[in-house]
């Protein structure tokens, strides 16, 4: 498989900073390069749910850039990149996205993958879904984004949630041609029957 060399990583406030963390980890475990955006609700999230702060996961990233910072390489479609991962994506994100408005360098990165016809992937994190919602997804999906949000698999029979992480990560990752350990695979790793 070709793996792709640039992977924008974006952190939102939505419950599940652990996705974004995972992200980085399989990215910066695969080689590829990643720059990463934390929306200040996003690094709040980090604290309350991994107890950690932003500077502590922007090792993991090749760049790290302020969501206010909307001169960042990433805010012009001339800096190539193969797309980009929101993980979590808030409804407020998945919203601005879905309408054009771009308040901060998280939406404005996302309008650029979109408008260079490159590969968004949106993890989106709410529950349950109202009309609103949902025709929102439907206008991104129209748009050429990738609505996954991170449901659990549960035909790997997971012993933790770290190993349900790292299914819907991994997933997240074939979208981009990565292929990764991360995945348990219906068919291969995982024969009828029979556990790994």
């Amino acid at each position: 498989m070709n793996s792709p060399h640039r992977i924008i990583i974006a952190i939102t406030g939505a419950s599940g900073v652990v996705y974004g963390k995972r992200c980085l980890e399989a990215l910066a475990g695969a080689g590829i390069e990643t720059h990463l955006v934390v929306s200040r609700a996003g690094e709040m999230t980090l604290k309350y749910e991994l107890d950690l702060k932003a500077a502590q996961i922007e090792s993991l990233a090749a760049k790290r850039y302020a969501a206010t910072d909307i001169g960042a390489p990433i805010s012009s479609g001339s800096f190539k990149t193969d797309g980009m991962i929101i993980a979590p994506c808030s409804v407020k994100t998945m919203s601005e996205i879905a309408t054009g408005v771009t308040t901060n360098l998280i939406s404005r990165a996302a309008d650029v993958v979109l408008k260079e016809r490159r590969r968004l992937v949106l993890m989106v994190r709410e529950t349950p879904f109202h009309l609103g919602h949902l025709r929102t997804m439907a206008a991104l999906s129209e748009m050429g984004a990738i609505i996954a949000p991170p449901l659990p698999s549960f035909y790997i029979e997971p012993k933790s949630v770290d190993e349900l992480v790292d299914q819907s990560v991994g997933r997240v990752l074939d979208l981009f041609n990565i292929d990764s350990p991360l995945v348990r695979r219906w068919g291969g790793d995982l024969e009828k029957g029979a556990r790994p």
